[in-house]
């Protein structure tokens, strides 16, 4: 069918921001097909949908550890999904100004089991859950996009946004709106989801100051996912040398040579990547003394 060949052609094509939501997507209506299937049969579709659900009881968790990956890609309400995409497409956009298409993936995945982490700890040791005395289930990528809203605030907390009625707004304000209305929507109900959006920004905060600082925690999540991949591609399994990519650049460049080949004052391609994504997201004047040296050489170096 055509309309089935636009899809196919759309997911192949697109970016991995768009491959993301269409996976979402795809989940979100073959879950409504298995629960109407359900329905029809006269079984308990809610049973059924459970087993791609995170439940709160380490036990159960045991038994059904995918969860841990498809908790983040499902969605129920029209709403909810509705909501996660566009804020995931708007702001993710803007993530991928600054970083990669790798470094959107490993955040998605790692925001949402930061999420599930501080979900899991809160649901097993604070008496509001362990007093109900039965098992929770958490859905949703919402922890998994607040990483991503996150990481690009602490990283360039003055890009500016334009909002209707409200003009230009530097997108720290977003994230910090982003956090408290998770933080105060707690009373409201959703308690477990809102403490999953915490740990999401928990992580998305941790990513962008630590790639400030030089270092990628997505980095062997990546290599990982690269080895795996190998696997299917029927290449050697090995965790491969990761490539930091430079922002708003694309990410293919050509091997490096060792920084045991290269002369001692010498600029690495890595720390000067890390340098013009600072002076992209803060400017020149928030080099450090040493970061304009390094820039110095490495232009003087490159001048024909």
């Amino acid at each position: 069918m055509a309309f089935i060949d636009d899809i196919k052609r759309s997911y192949l094509q697109g970016s991995m921001l768009l491959r993301i939501i269409f996976i979402n997507i795809g989940v979100f209506l073959l879950l409504h097909i298995v629960a109407i299937g359900a329905l029809m049969m006269n079984l308990p579709g809610d049973k059924v949908l459970q087993w791609v659900e995170m439940p709160s009881d380490l036990w159960m968790l045991l038994k059904r550890p995918w969860t841990l990956v498809t908790y983040m890609f499902v969605h129920y309400g029209l709403l909810h999904i509705l909501f996660n995409m566009l804020w995931l497409y708007w702001l993710g956009r803007i993530f991928m100004e600054f970083f990669s298409a790798k470094h959107l993936t490993g955040l998605y995945l790692l925001g949402g089991w930061g999420g599930a982490l501080l979900y899991l700890l809160c649901a097993n040791l604070l008496p509001y859950f362990t007093s109900h005395n039965q098992v929770f289930f958490l859905t949703g990528a919402s922890a998994s996009v607040v990483a991503i809203v996150v990481a690009t605030a602490v990283y360039a907390p003055d890009y500016k946004i334009g909002l209707l009625f409200l003009g230009e707004v530097s997108i720290k304000w977003i994230a910090i709106v982003t956090v408290l209305i998770s933080l105060m929507s707690m009373e409201g109900g959703n308690v477990g989801g809102n403490i999953a959006h915490i740990g999401g920004a928990v992580v998305g905060a941790l990513f962008a100051l630590r790639i400030k600082q030089g270092r990628d925690i997505t980095r062997p999540l990546n290599a990982a996912i690269d080895s795996i991949v190998g696997l299917f591609n029927g290449r050697s399994w090995h965790l491969p040398k990761f490539k930091r990519p430079s922002y708003g650049k694309p990410s293919a460049q050509a091997e490096r040579p060792s920084r045991a080949h290269r002369p001692a004052d010498e600029v690495s391609e890595e720390e000067l990547d890390v340098i013009l994504g600072k002076i992209k997201a803060a400017g020149y004047d928030a080099l450090t003394d040493e970061e304009k040296d390094k820039l110095f050489k490495a232009s003087r170096r490159r001048t024909p």
